[in-house]
């Protein structure tokens, strides 16, 4: 709205009517209309009207301006004076402070002249270029490294023109790509898409450099080639195919291609050992996430390089299969595949109680896959055996947790232990031996473990103690108990020399030699009157 059109159709005042120096603060206090009155005659004058316009136009143009300068201004040229608000010495005093801390002073310091307009147009600000740190199909390669692989890729496809089938596409995965050469039918397919049965230069390209592929770690491209279209996790399904090719290509597995139900045999073992340590949610369902944190990767490339695959021993030695598939067949007494409680009782014989048997096959560790009441399956007894024979891996400590802790509350109690162990003591009577008090075994529990609690003890506590293991053998496994409990210490240093030896690898190697020995005819006993006889249990 203008402002001259407003000045002109109100009422003009005489400037006179505005000069009240007689006024006492009693009357302004009594009738408080009166300041009202004489601000409502001063914003009538033609002179405010002028410096409202021009205050309102100073802030249009952006211009910097005075309110208290333009005031006085425009008075002086109406020679007229605002009437003061207080007579003649009836101000009141200032502040004693200091002029620094003076209100007025501290207000004049902040006043609008001195910090410049707050209606003066502020220049727009330069924009920060941020760099996409978002790909939706992954981050594309730098130029170098992209440049790179095009060249060894057209060096390698110049003499392929018409492209590659798949028993020609090894190179590519081992040279190229970097992957286990065993890794080549299932990344072909992966590029053939539409099964043609020929991989040339544009599709390789498009899939593995175009696609990212290319910039991704090991792992996930492992899991990008492994995982089905649109599924964020791999299944044991997903490792078949690879299997199958390290079966037919590797020189330490070539003897095996006269029994294929053997090589099927090794791979599903393979598998489940890879499920077992790797997937720790035990759902089945591996993620990216387990793929990296496991040893997997590793140990595929150690399989690729290696010749003597029993050198490999996370996973895929074909020794540490044969103890496990051996045991179950001597188990499984007519040989359904499938073993029962009265099999598994006689499992390292006779060690484990008739207790312990119940809990698993209450499937409370581990539900079973073979879906027959009172049977498990060859899948569950490898869970059941790596988790018996290698008690210090976090696998096998959860598993015998969950049996151990009858009212699944996440605690084991002094009431939960001596409920085990009541049968050991009862066994040891039955032998002969001399029974050892709960008392005491839980005394010595305490001892291993050093729990936070003295009153229970936590799946964490058991985590973060290196005999851990030798706990759960004394509430259930008498042979394993009484070895430790008559082992040399010298024993257990030499078992310490390679630490990178777990309990399963020692284990597996002494019964792969007894087990050879036995097939070779020679009279190797299985067993001694002395259950817990040391030397099944001594390092090799």
């Amino acid at each position: 709205m203008d402002i001259d059109v407003v000045v002109e159709d109100v009422m003009s005042f005489d400037p006179e009517l505005l000069q009240l120096p007689e006024v006492s603060p009693v009357a302004f206090k009594a009738s408080p209309q009166i300041a009202e009155d004489l601000f409502s005659q001063w914003l009538s004058l033609s002179e405010t009207g002028r410096l409202v316009k021009s205050l309102v136009d100073d802030a249009k143009t952006g211009a910097s301006f005075n309110a208290l300068g333009n005031s006085f201004n425009v008075n002086a040229a109406g020679s007229t004076s605002l009437p003061s608000m207080f007579p003649a010495g009836s101000a009141p005093p200032l502040s004693p402070r200091s002029s620094s801390g003076s209100p007025r002073v501290s207000k004049q310091r902040t006043s609008p002249s001195s910090l410049s307009s707050p209606l003066k147009l502020v220049s727009e600000p330069v924009r920060e270029i941020i760099p996409q740190f978002y790909f939706q199909n992954g981050r594309p390669p730098p130029k170098e490294l992209k440049e790179q692989c095009l060249y060894r890729t057209d060096n390698f496809f110049n003499s392929h023109m018409d492209g590659l089938q798949i028993h020609e596409f090894k190179l590519v995965t081992k040279e190229i790509c970097k992957l286990p050469s065993f890794f080549s039918s299932a990344l072909f397919r992966k590029i053939d898409m539409e099964c043609t049965g020929i991989v040339n230069r544009d599709a390789f390209i498009k899939y593995w450099i175009d696609g990212n592929i290319l910039t991704m770690d090991t792992e996930t491209k492992i899991f990008e080639i492994l995982r089905q279209p649109g599924c964020k996790y791999l299944t044991q399904i997903d490792f078949k195919p690879v299997l199958l090719e390290l079966l037919s290509t590797h020189p330490g597995l070539e003897f095996l291609q006269s029994t294929p139900e053997f090589q099927e045999r090794y791979a599903e073992t393979v598998i489940y050992r890879i499920f077992y340590y790797i997937n720790r949610s035990g759902n089945g369902r591996l993620t990216l996430r387990e793929l990296k944190r496991g040893n997997l990767v590793a140990a595929m490339q150690h399989a690729d390089e290696e010749d003597d695959i029993n050198k490999v021993m996370r996973f895929f030695s074909y020794e540490h299969f044969y103890v496990v598939y051996c045991k179950f067949w001597e188990l499984d007494s007519d040989h359904d595949f499938l073993i029962d409680k009265e099999n598994l009782i006689k499992y390292g014989n006779h060690a484990l109680t008739y207790r312990i048997v119940d809990r698993i096959f209450s499937q409370v560790p581990r539900k079973f896959t073979s879906k027959i009441e009172g049977k498990m399956g060859y899948e569950d007894f490898v869970y059941f055996m790596l988790s018996e024979e290698d008690k210090s891996s976090e696998p096998s400590l959860e598993y015998w947790f969950k049996c151990i802790d009858l009212d699944s509350n996440g605690v084991i109690t002094p009431n939960e232990m001596q409920f085990f162990y009541e049968e050991q003591l009862h066994r040891m009577e039955c032998m002969a031996l001399e029974p050892v008090p709960f008392e005491d075994i839980l005394c010595q529990i305490v001892d291993m473990i050093a729990p936070e609690r003295e009153d229970y003890v936590t799946l964490r506590d058991l985590k973060g103690c290196k005999l851990s293991g030798n706990v759960f053998n004394i509430l259930f496994n008498l042979n394993k108990f009484m070895a430790f409990e008559s082992r040399d210490p010298f024993l257990i240093r030499q078992e310490r020399e390679d630490p990178t030896l777990t309990d399963w690898d020692r284990f597996a190697h002494r019964e792969y030699i007894r087990l050879s020995m036995e097939e070779d005819g020679e009279d190797v006993s299985n067993g001694s009157a002395e259950v817990w006889d040391e030397s099944l249990e001594a390092p090799f």
